[in-house]
């Protein structure tokens, strides 16, 4: 029996920017989380929102993923391989700015996509999704402490709804571009949520 075969496969873990900085306090936070999955002879993929290549930005409502036996979106842009990872994905952390009391868009366009990534039966009233008994992970930060319950809202919600795990680390007060460095212990803080996330 090999060493993977006695430690259990690896967790597949795909980790989504949503912020526009290629360097400010997201990617900072996501740079910390994956110090941590790596801990764990682990790793994740990391992916941009904001440089994917769209056709459309957001769900369009067209509702043809409905009619498909497969989760997927119909819409082929950036975002489908995306969503293909997501359901494949054991973690789906999403990483993202505070923008006038919520998400970024980047990371909205991706949720509203995971549209695809449900089947209703509205007759039955019946909902089945392949996320459900994923773990959701949320990081985010804000310049300051306002509109923190009101970010982490939505996610919260989608992955109760899901049948996922949820957890969140929201930094307050993490300043402008670059400054949430300077809080001291949060590096850590960071690194054992992601040796957490990709431990058993």
């Amino acid at each position: 029996m090999d060493e993977q075969s006695e430690v259990g496969m690896a967790k597949s873990i795909v980790a989504i920017s949503g912020s526009p900085r290629r360097n400010g306090n997201t990617m900072t936070l996501l740079g910390w989380f994956l110090d941590g999955v790596r801990s764990e002879q682990c790793d994740a993929e990391v992916i941009s929102a904001a440089f994917l290549e769209l056709k459309a930005s957001g769900c369009t409502s067209c509702r043809s993923c409905q009619k498909l036996s497969e989760y997927e979106c119909v819409i082929d842009d950036g975002m489908k391989p995306v969503l293909q990872k997501i359901a494949q994905a054991d973690v789906i952390v999403m990483a993202t700015p505070l923008y006038f009391f919520s998400m970024s868009a980047q990371i909205k366009a991706v949720l509203d996509r995971m549209f695809s990534l449900y089947k209703w039966d509205n007759a039955a009233g019946t909902m089945r999704t392949v996320l459900t008994g994923k773990k959701l992970i949320l990081l985010a930060s804000a310049y300051e402490d306002a509109g923190l319950d009101a970010l982490e809202a939505p996610f919260k919600l989608t992955a109760e709804y899901s049948g996922m795990d949820f957890e969140s680390l929201i930094v307050p007060g993490a300043g402008v571009s670059g400054e949430i460095r300077r809080i001291a212990g949060l590096p850590e803080k960071v690194f054992m949520l992601g040796k957490r996330a990709a431990g058993s």
